[in-house]
């Protein structure tokens, strides 16, 4: 015969939909509680195929490693993350560690190619540079964003914005093979991103 635990167990998870899976009960609170979409669910595919996935909100933080091809990637879902697999996944290089994704602004300034260890520089542009935005720059947001700042990946240039993939933003699935799409103007041969706190673009100048 089921106990009153069992039966108050089932009588709770019946009202608050379907049960949990057990991998959804081995999240933490934070990781699996008024997600915009579930954690770990696809959110959308860069133009190059690369995957982001959803963090279920700014708050979860788990952390679980992630690894493409047996190369360290970052913590699942976050934002540097997804920059770090998509410049592997696209061009064979990674960054280094860094505690939040602000820090790639001021402790980054290469990448490795894991295949032989070469490094190439990752030239900085503030917003408001000479040299506007390209495919493969990471955009780079200061703390005052969530304390964290965070990452995001140039997709795609357009005449006016560019777009952008990215994960543990709005954790919302993608309107298509982009996240976001973010407004350009140039003015006096310099040109700015209209993004609340964008410190500016980081750009790997990769060699063969």
């Amino acid at each position: 015969m089921p106990t009153a635990r069992v039966i108050l167990f089932a009588l709770l998870a019946s009202l608050a939909g379907a049960p949990l899976s057990a991998e959804e009960s081995a999240l933490p609170p934070a990781c699996r509680t008024d997600c915009v979409a579930t954690f770990g669910s696809v959110l959308g595919r860069s133009p190059a195929g690369v995957e982001a996935y959803s963090n279920c909100s700014a708050r979860c933080v788990l952390p679980r490693p992630n690894r493409l091809d047996g190369t360290y990637t970052g913590i699942q879902w976050q934002c540097v993350e997804y920059a770090r697999r998509w410049l592997l996944a696209r061009h064979g290089v990674v960054f280094g560690d860094v505690d939040v994704a602000a820090d790639i602004w001021t402790r980054i300034d290469s990448v490795q190619r894991v295949a032989d260890g070469a490094e190439f520089p990752l030239r900085a542009f503030l917003n408001g540079a000479d040299s506007a935005p390209e495919v493969g720059d990471l955009l780079v947001y200061g703390r005052d964003y969530l304390r964290t700042g965070h990452v995001a990946i140039v997709t795609r240039r357009l005449a006016d914005g560019v777009e952008v993939a990215e994960q543990n933003y709005l954790n919302q699935p993608w309107p298509a093979d982009h996240a976001r799409r973010i407004e350009l103007i140039e003015h006096g041969g310099r040109w700015w991103l209209l993004d609340p706190y964008l410190i500016g673009w980081k750009r790997p100048e990769l060699q063969p």
